[in-house]
């Protein structure tokens, strides 16, 4: 009787996550700089910036490998006017080796965790190509992964319930 309440109490033990980032990249990026096209004089600038994020994630062939990709779009216009001052639009992404999540934790883990490694890099990329492109160097706030991932769900929520569902005649 001793051995089962000494088997009882030992916790079980939870399954070792294991997360290696095996490449990061570039999908694509363009930057259009509107003063510069148009000529407009510096002191008439007053910019308005908008960040939009996107993600997506996917399972890759290779057993445990997935692809990240965040899509950074940021449009920068001048508050006197509303003319465009710039956009910058990244893809960048992220393969990663991932063991050990359960796989009703598995999307939250994409979706989440995995963009939060590739930020700081991607933020560098923003600011360096806001700078090489006659700008102050852009260094976005830190995104919330969390919140963009429930904000998501509750998006996905909000329009299955808004979809009628057809009824047999």
């Amino acid at each position: 009787m001793a051995e089962e309440n000494g088997a009882d109490a030992q916790p079980q033990a939870q399954p070792q996550i294991k997360m290696q980032v095996l490449a990061q990249f570039i999908r694509d990026m363009s930057f259009e700089n509107m003063v510069a096209q148009k000529g407009l004089n510096s002191a008439e600038v007053q910019p308005d910036i908008q960040v939009a994020v996107s993600l997506d994630a996917r399972k890759r062939p290779q057993d445990f490998q997935f692809e990240v990709i965040q899509k950074f779009r940021v449009t920068s216009k001048n508050k006197a006017g509303g003319d465009t001052l710039f956009l910058l639009e990244v893809d960048y992404g992220g393969i990663f080796h991932i063991e050990g999540v359960p796989d009703d934790q598995m999307h939250p883990f994409l979706l989440i965790e995995c963009p939060r490694l590739l930020f700081p890099f991607v933020r560098r990329i923003i600011s360096d190509v806001t700078r090489d492109g006659g700008f102050p160097p852009l260094n976005i706030d830190t995104v919330d992964y969390l919140s963009l991932y429930r904000q998501e769900l509750a998006r996905r929520a909000q329009s299955q319930a808004a979809v009628p569902t057809s009824q047999p005649n």
